[in-house]
């Protein structure tokens, strides 16, 4: 048992007076490249982390549905029927129940609700959900879909709801985005349930076509260095909203479906069709579509030392066209480059977060040392670095 699986099953046991039936467990994610291009139907790399959320479960005899965490004080608990009354949550509004309490409740809604769920299964009996977590909360790392992913995987085999991996991401957005409301893409949810070891997800997210790509990173000699800025941001606020909104503009001026429709050839026309704002934002997808595309083709033909180039640019871009990029941010990426890292750009959603470093396995120390002292200098909060490794997707544990 792992100190989070400890966690989980003590927390179930003093809530409910007995050993849970089972405990599951999803990873964290790191995007190794393909930024906001989820949500435009376009490509994507992340694999997942060691990171985990741990969900220790157990059915009930009636039918209600109470949640605990280790990160809050007390216990969340409704009827199942009521979780109809309490999503989905209206846009711009604030979920009915605590939002750490809503990515579990609102797992527990969607799957009801899901495609092909026979009623029995769907009504499901009443569960006791104890939650634990390693996963680094609002460090980008997405922490949320850690949470979805346990507790669907869970779930799905608490109520015999039968859906596969795909479909259980699917349930994980739609609580997501209608029970939280954060307008999120799959990406997250889909690397947390398909993460396999030393393997990225290549993620068509129009069809969700889903192709594991070898990443060879031990094997090239080098490690991916995640370096926390420790600055904390929200999905379901600000600017997240606003860039989507931008994107979607940007594609219906371009008579398009998506921007996955616009090529990086389209872009001279789509600059004289918009303002400067819209098509910078534009810019970015479009060139970061081709960037995955471009990644995964160096790590099929050669190695991940060639995808350098194409990290630096993604951040680049992230930086400048799609302005999500933080002073922290930028001094972490700039800081490893100068200490000699093969590449790195920020990872996640951005405005805040965590950057990612491809170092010489040899090299962590020094560029770790960089870093820190690039934020000392800076009069920034000290970041939290610590190398990752592409591991296991979903899985009941016990």
């Amino acid at each position: 048992m792992t100190p989070t699986q400890d966690a989980a099953r003590e927390l179930f046991t003093d809530l409910t007076g007995h050993a849970p039936e089972g405990i599951w467990s999803a990873p964290g994610r790191v995007n190794l490249i393909g930024e906001h291009t989820d949500y435009n139907d376009g490509f994507v790399l992340p694999f997942a982390i060691p990171h985990r959320t741990v969900a220790a479960v157990g059915r009930r005899e009636d039918h209600r549905i109470r949640v605990a965490s280790t990160f809050a004080d007390e216990p969340v608990e409704v009827e199942l029927d009521d979780l109809d009354r309490l999503f989905p949550t209206p846009t711009g509004s604030a979920p009915q129940v605590p939002e750490w309490a809503a990515y579990p409740l609102g797992v527990a809604w969607a799957l009801r609700q899901a495609d092909g769920i026979a009623a029995s299964a769907a009504v499901g009996s009443g569960l006791d959900i104890a939650i634990a977590s390693d996963v680094p909360v609002g460090a980008g790392l997405s922490s949320s879909a850690a949470i979805e992913g346990a507790t669907a995987s869970a779930l799905n085999d608490l109520w015999a709801a039968g859906l596969d991996r795909p479909a259980l991401a699917r349930v994980g957005r739609r609580a997501e985005n209608e029970a939280v409301g954060a307008p999120t893409g799959i990406m997250d949810q889909m690397a947390s349930m398909l993460g396999e070891p030393d393997a990225a997800i290549f993620l068509d997210c129009r069809t969700l076509d889903a192709n594991l790509v070898q990443v060879g990173i031990a094997e090239a000699g080098l490690a991916i260095l995640v370096m926390d800025t420790r600055v904390k941001h929200a999905h379901s606020t600000g600017g997240y909203g606003e860039r989507r909104a931008a994107c979607e503009r940007g594609a219906a001026i371009m008579s398009v479906p998506s921007l996955r429709d616009v090529s990086v050839d389209d872009l001279p026309r789509a600059q004289e069709l918009m303002d400067d704002v819209t098509f910078r934002r534009v810019r970015h997808v479009v060139t970061e579509n081709q960037r995955v595309l471009d990644t995964v083709r160096v790590l099929r033909e050669g190695s991940a030392r060639d995808i350098g180039d194409l990290l630096v640019a993604s951040h680049a871009s992230m930086r400048d066209d799609f302005e999500i990029s933080v002073p922290e941010l930028d001094t972490a990426v700039e800081a490893a480059l100068a200490a000699g890292a093969v590449g790195a750009r920020m990872t996640g959603g951005g405005f805040g977060g965590a950057a990612i470093a491809l170092v010489e396995q040899d090299a962590v120390p020094r560029v770790t040392n960089a870093v820190n002292a690039a934020f000392a200098a800076s009069g920034f909060a000290a970041p939290v670095l610590f190398t990752v490794t592409p591991s296991a997707g979903a899985h009941r544990d016990v």
